[in-house]
C-alpha cells in the first residue's frame, strides 16, 4: 500500500495547475508549455507562448524541437480533457520532465493569465470563482 504522503507528493511532482505554471516561466527552469489540443482549439486561443503539438505528433516532433533536458508542461481544454495525459504519456515515454497542467486553458483562461489568439497576446476578466484579481508583474 502506498503511504498518502508519498501519493501526494508523487501528484505534485507529476501535476501542476495554472498559477505555478505561470510562476515557472520567470523561473531559471523555465518550462516549455505545450498545447496538444486540435489546431481549431489551438486557433480559439492558447497560453501566450505555448508551443502547438497535438499529442499524436509528440513522439515524432519532440526530439526534433525541444532538447530532451528542457521542462515540460503540457495542457489541454479543461479537466474534462484527457489529452493532457495522453501528451504526457509521450513525453515520459521520451524521458522528459513532464507535468500536466491540471485544470488546462480553460483554468488559465479562468485564472487571468495571458492568452495568445490571431489578435495577439492578452488577458481576459479573472473568474470569481477561481481566482482573485492581482497585480500583474509580467505580460
Amino acid at each position: 500500500m502506498i503511504d498518502r504522503a508519498d501519493y501526494y507528493a508523487a501528484r505534485l511532482a507529476y501535476e501542476t495547475d495554472a498559477s505555478d505554471a505561470y510562476a515557472a516561466l520567470s523561473s531559471d527552469d523555465r518550462p516549455v508549455i505545450i498545447d496538444v489540443r486540435s489546431e481549431a482549439a489551438w486557433a480559439q486561443g492558447r497560453v501566450a507562448g505555448a508551443v502547438h503539438m497535438h499529442y499524436s505528433e509528440i513522439a515524432a516532433r519532440a526530439p526534433r524541437e525541444i532538447p530532451a533536458d528542457t521542462s515540460v508542461v503540457v495542457y489541454c481544454w479543461s479537466p474534462g480533457c484527457n489529452a493532457g495525459v495522453k501528451g504526457a504519456l509521450e513525453f515520459a515515454k521520451l524521458g522528459y520532465e513532464v507535468r500536466e497542467m491540471i485544470g488546462g486553458f480553460e483554468y488559465w483562461v479562468r485564472e487571468g493569465y495571458p492568452v495568445e489568439d490571431a489578435d495577439g497576446v492578452h488577458r481576459r476578466p479573472v473568474d470569481p470563482l477561481t481566482g482573485i484579481p492581482r497585480v500583474r508583474t509580467h505580460a
